[in-house]
């Protein structure tokens, strides 16, 4: 399969020139955002593409809301916690599908470049997926992983599987966790509330303001970080079955 190169998403690259700033000290961690309008103008983009990159900075904890105050910028990478590694198409109850929005490699954002060690100039696999439950659109999957030429370290089958894979319906994780690769592999995740955007209300056909619960998992092999994802659910979605143990 030749190598498809995905355009970068208009909010993921205003997601980026906001989190230079913060890099920068133009936003210093502990500072409030200046306000949706004052920051549009100074970014000179609409209000609908900042609210966009808003919102992935809200899900990745680059910045917090709270109502009467504003956007904050955090002083720190939050806690990950909750955790299930299990492919998603297999924690609904009810009949599952998985289709395929997008299959290709990527420069990783800066959101990937928090969980997984590539250089930034690196293309990476990337699939976008929706878990169709009885029909109807459950989960919207996005998930990232190393470069093939790191991938074969970890076991040499890996980037061959994932390149013969792409044209399956599964999803990266599924793959994976198959038996017969043996990966030693551990999962950890956080959940946030956030709303679905208009790209994301798109593939759901519901407005961009709907409640959504984010799940972000980093899933390893060892000490190796090979894969991170998102996991979008919105408001209505079909109950995710967890484990949680002591």
């Amino acid at each position: 399969m030749p190598e498809n190169r995905t355009r970068r998403r208009p909010s993921v690259d205003l997601y980026e020139r906001i989190v230079e700033g913060i890099r920068s000290g133009e936003y210093p961690p502990g500072s409030t955002l200046p306000s949706e309008p004052t920051l549009a103008a100074e970014l000179g983009v609409s209000r609908p593409a900042l609210r966009e990159a808003l919102i992935l900075l809200q899900e990745d904890g680059v910045i917090t809301v709270r109502r009467g105050v504003g956007r904050t910028v955090s002083t720190s990478t939050p806690r990950r916690g909750f955790e299930r590694l299990t492919p998603v198409e297999n924690l609904f109850p009810g009949r599952t599908r998985v289709r395929a929005l997008a299959r290709s490699f990527e420069e990783p954002t800066d959101f990937v470049l928090q969980h997984l060690p590539v250089p930034a100039n690196s293309e990476i696999r990337f699939w976008e997926s929706v878990v169709d439950v009885d029909d109807w659109p459950g989960c919207l999957v996005q998930e990232w992983t190393l470069p093939d030429e790191v991938l074969a370290r970890v076991h040499a089958a890996l980037p061959e599987v994932l390149e013969t894979a792409a044209a399956q319906p599964r999803t990266m994780l599924a793959v994976l966790s198959e038996r017969q690769y043996d990966l030693p592999l551990r999962g950890s995740s956080g959940v946030t509330a956030t709303v679905l955007g208009k790209q994301r209300g798109e593939v759901f056909e519901r407005p961009s303001d709907t409640p959504v619960v984010l799940i972000t998992q980093v899933v390893s092999a060892e000490n190796t970080p090979l894969l991170v994802g998102k996991y979008v659910l919105p408001s209505g979605a079909p109950a995710v079955q967890l484990l949680q143990s002591r």
